[in-house]
């Protein structure tokens, strides 16, 4: 195996909202070439089919059970996943035979960390039969396995990235705003930590999709004609997640939208984006120092009205906050490039978790490795 491995990562998230492509050459340690990038929306009609999966999901308690229509909705899961991998390399001018691996994250439906229980759909087996490229798939497993909280899995990345910023002041704290959000702390020595810091977009998307019938609130203009609801704030900043000294991954459900008599749709909004940036610099009082520099990626730093109440926040301890695009990154492609830099470290056996970002005890790797080669059972179905 050469130092250098080009990969290709996939990532859909807890916003489910599409599936990212992004490609990287990598050492899988300090050496990161980036690549191109493409998004692929799901449809509606998916999108329903995916929500409906996680209350199929709900009740279950084996990681590898597929009650209702888990199993079909795997399938299309993956197959939607190959096709975005062939349009990304025929748009680029690839073949199969020039990527070494991908890096396969499939859909969270259901994470509970207290129970060691998380599940990602997709069938990596599948993927790489389809694809003609090896597959590494379910990187969160062996983490929980050793005592971890299966995640942010990130951080790794983040600390790669780290190494190339010359001019931003540490510690630095990445923060990706996507359905949960999560943060990676590295000062200047290098040490990682990492924790989910509070909801994201989910909670906003859940609340303008029922009140507007929009699926998220674009650039944050509904939440920029209403106003804080500060009770109702403060209401989800007292919660326990933020007042406990022990760090966990979140879920989804772990927060829930408002009652509809709770707020109107503009102040619901203006409340929701008001704790998605809260929420991230309550989290940050749990790191060893306050950071310098915040550089945030995610759907969430196009929402001008989470980004600017983030650098009033900030600015209060002198911080200063960057989007991934002024820190030279691409901040919806960071999440997809680090699965393909996983991918890549999983095939090296390096460690992708750390006792710093999961709790694990140990630093582990993880992964399972799926071979093109390799008839997928499920391909003939």
């Amino acid at each position: 195996m050469s130092d250098r491995i080009r990969a290709i990562g996939l990532m859909s998230g807890t916003s489910m909202d599409g599936m990212d492509v992004a490609m990287l050459t990598t050492d899988g340690e300090s050496v990161v070439e980036r690549g191109p990038f493409l998004a692929v929306p799901y449809d509606p009609a998916f999108r329903e089919r995916l929500k409906q999966g996680l209350e199929d999901a709900r009740t279950m308690t084996v990681r590898s059970a597929r009650p209702g229509s888990l199993g079909e909705l795997e399938r299309e899961l993956t197959l939607r996943h190959a096709a975005a991998v062939k349009t990304f390399l025929e748009t680029h001018g690839l073949t199969a035979g020039e990527i070494a691996v991908i890096g396969f994250h499939g859909q969270t439906l259901l994470h509970r960390p207290d129970q060691a229980l998380t599940v990602q759909i997709g069938d990596g087996a599948l993927l790489a039969h389809e694809t003609g490229i090896d597959v590494v798939y379910d990187m969160r497993a062996n983490d929980m396995a050793h005592g971890g909280q299966g995640a942010p899995l990130v951080p790794a990345y983040h600390a790669a990235l780290a190494a190339s910023l010359n001019d931003a002041a540490r510690p630095v704290c990445f923060v990706n705003i996507g359905g949960i959000s999560n943060l990676t702390y590295v000062d200047g020595e290098g040490r990682i930590l990492a924790f989910d810091s509070g909801p994201g977009n989910t909670l906003i998307d859940q609340w303008v999709e029922v009140n507007a019938g929009v699926p998220f609130d674009q650039g944050g203009m509904i939440a920029s004609e209403g106003s804080v609801l500060m009770p109702l704030a403060e209401r989800y900043l007292d919660h326990p997640f933020f007042t406990t000294d022990q760090r966990r991954s979140l879920d989804r459900n772990d927060f829930r939208p408002p009652e509809p008599d709770e707020a109107g749709l503009h102040d619901g909004a203006r409340t929701l984006a008001y704790v998605t940036a809260a929420a991230i610099l309550r989290s940050a009082g749990h790191l060893p120092h306050p950071p310098q520099t915040y550089i945030i990626s995610g759907g969430g730093r196009l929402n001008r009205t989470i980004m600017a109440d983030l650098k009033e926040i900030a600015a209060r301890s002198g911080a200063t906050v960057l989007t991934a695009e002024e820190a030279g990154f691409d901040g919806d492609a960071t999440e997809a490039e680090a699965w393909a830099y996983l991918a890549v470290r999983s095939l090296k056996r390096l460690p992708l978790t750390f006792p710093g970002t999961t709790g694990v005890k140990a630093a582990v790797t993880g992964g399972v490795l799926a071979r093109a080669s390799v008839p997928s059972p499920s391909a003939a179905k």
